[in-house]
């Protein structure tokens, strides 16, 4: 079977640079915020063209860190969309403040705009749209709504790091940015990882104190915080795949070109296909299709050795930690796209009859 995601062709193209990464940490022995961690932060930084970047251990905590630095509270409202990853969710409610369930667009699968207006109440603090399989949402209408409404924005970016939207990149636009760097992401660690990112320096300074047990110096804490700190080894390895990142970015383009030229004529036999929006630009963290009988061409493509997965299978509300719990929005949309989405192998390393093997699968299915 060929793989959803190549990591380790990756390793091998960079493992020169990795290796030589690692042993840098290895001699230095600063584990924890060594001098790579402030390399890293202030390289990305510059890459996203945003003032500060925070590494963190992992997406969850970065939207947990985002939270906390704004005060979100019990009794707060949060919106998010109803189709998403559960962490997005998970963290409000891990607040004690109440997740609001809101529908997605079905061209793109990210937040509707229409839906936030419609979820709004007196209680509404913050909003988290999720820049979801690569793309950015209508970022300028939601930071206007919620400019309009003294609301703050999360954008929940862990899978767009880097994506483009007008001129400006994820990560930049909002309040506070958060990003992953799990492994599979776009640009992956090699475990758990994460960032933040904004523009306000009072923010910066909240989450550094966050990220640190809220210490403002050893042994004098100043606020609640937790150990959200990314170690040396972690960012030493993403600086070197940093390093190469646009081009990874443009291969990816590639392969989502290849399938979207292929499969354009099977648009007819209701195959939807994925939509970028005219002045955004995906990383493509996933190829993502709907089709009404996915159960059929799942199983079709694993006999003919192609891998899929299904990001993500339940909407938010439905979840049995969640469910019934919290207030949602009328979401077909969200529904809809749980119950067809799926996803084919895409990543940079993709060799070119691969990619045809995936192709040929797929129209074969509709034969």
């Amino acid at each position: 079977m060929i793989p959803f995601i190549d990591l380790k062709a990756q390793y091998n193209d960079l493992k020169t640079d990795i290796n030589q990464q690692i042993q840098n940490v290895l001699e230095h022995g600063q584990f924890i915020l060594g001098p790579e961690v402030k390399e890293l932060e202030s390289q990305m930084s510059s890459y996203l063209g945003v003032k500060h970047s925070l590494t963190c251990a992992s997406g969850t905590d970065a939207l947990l860190m985002a939270l906390m630095a704004l005060d979100i509270k019990p009794g707060d409202e949060v919106i998010t969309p109803n189709f998403s990853f559960f962490a997005t969710a998970e963290v409000v409610a891990f607040l004690g403040a109440t997740p609001v369930f809101v529908d997605v667009d079905k061209d793109t699968y990210n937040i509707s705009v229409e839906s936030i207006e419609k979820a709004l109440s007196p209680k509404t603090k913050a909003i988290i749209p999720v820049s979801l399989y690569g793309q950015m949402p209508d970022m300028d209408a939601i930071m206007t709504l919620a400019d309009h409404h003294d609301l703050y924005v999360i954008e929940d970016a862990a899978q767009s790091f880097g994506a483009g939207y007008l001129g400006r990149k994820s990560g930049s636009i909002a309040h506070i940015s958060c990003t992953s760097f799990f492994p599979a992401k776009p640009l992956g660690c090699y475990g758990d990882g994460g960032a933040v990112f904004t523009n306000s320096d009072e923010l910066k300074e909240k989450l550094e104190i966050i990220r640190n047990h809220g210490q403002t110096q050893r042994y004098h804490h100043e606020m609640i915080g937790i150990n959200g700190r990314l170690d040396t080894m972690q960012c030493a390895i993403l600086l070197t795949k940093l390093a190469k990142y646009d081009w990874e970015v443009e291969e990816r383009q590639k392969v989502a070109n290849k399938y979207n030229e292929a499969f354009e004529e099977l648009k007819s036999h209701e195959l939807i296909t994925p939509v970028v929006k005219e002045g955004r630009k995906s990383v493509w963290a996933q190829y993502t299709l709907a089709f009404s009988n996915r159960d059929a061409i799942i199983k079709h493509l694993n006999d003919k050795q192609i891998p899929t997965s299904v990001h993500y299978p339940k909407p938010l509300s439905e979840q049995p930690a969640l469910s019934g719990k919290y207030r949602s929005e009328n979401t077909p949309n969200s529904f809809w796209a749980a119950e067809s989405v799926f996803s084919l192998p895409m990543h940079p390393y993709m060799k070119e009859d691969d990619q045809q093997q995936v192709i040929e699968a797929v129209k074969s299915f509709f034969k």
